[in-house]
């Protein structure tokens, strides 16, 4: 049976600003729960407002690892004023651009999980230039323009331990879909032709690969 998260961490969830759907939701917390049975951290590129982090938090606390979310908190591309997917309570006034490291600090203390969490504040490539540690599961949700999601793969998929697991969220292989999904659907086809990551399982536009090769 897929393991669940309590109904406390899946009404936290579901109560937080965020885009994924429970569907998704539920199959990364599922993933983070085994993954989580390596000991290692599990970390996320691309926090937001922090819904997703709850998901990995709950599963980390579960296993008792750390999990790690990397994120510039200025928002991507499609959450800028004047794009679909801004927000203007996310707008600090003072500066005259996004910062979203507020909310995520909310979300995560309404839940009550930020003994569990590392947040790491800074641009993904720069941070995982410096990271030495292997990881049980990196879960890339960052920008969506080819140069951002390449980047997060050729930074973080190298730490992603023999047996972890790699998930890439929004993949829409339609190309209609090409500023909200192909660039990760690209990223995607690169992981699996890599022959260092082998399909797990698809929810939607969530895919959960496992290392089971050497490179990216």
């Amino acid at each position: 049976m897929p393991a669940a998260p309590a109904p406390e961490i899946l009404a936290a969830f579901e109560g937080a600003k965020g885009f994924m759907p429970v569907g998704e939701g539920l199959a990364l917390y599922e993933a983070a729960v085994e993954a989580g049975r390596l000991g290692l951290p599990l970390l996320e590129v691309g926090t937001y407002c922090g819904r997703s982090t709850i998901l990995l938090a709950g599963a980390a606390r579960e296993a008792g690892v750390t999990a790690v979310t990397v994120d510039h908190h200025r928002g991507s591309e499609e959450q800028q004023p004047g794009w679909e997917y801004h927000d203007p309570s996310t707008l600090d006034p003072e500066v005259g651009r996004m910062d979203t490291l507020p909310a995520f600090r909310r979300t995560l203390h309404k839940a009550g999980l930020e003994d569990h969490v590392v947040a790491v504040v800074g641009r993904s490539p720069q941070i995982a230039g410096f990271w030495n540690s292997p990881l049980g599961l990196v879960f890339i949700d960052g920008g969506h323009t080819d140069e951002h999601a390449t980047g997060d793969y050729e930074g973080w998929a190298p730490h992603v331990a023999e047996g972890g697991l790699l998930l890439i969220h929004d993949v829409f292989p339609d190309p209609v879909d090409e500023f909200t999904g192909q660039a990760p659907y690209r990223v995607y086809l690169r992981a699996l032709e890599s022959g260092a990551f082998t399909e797990v399982s698809v929810t939607d536009s969530l895919r959960v690969l496992r290392r089971t090769g050497t490179g990216i």
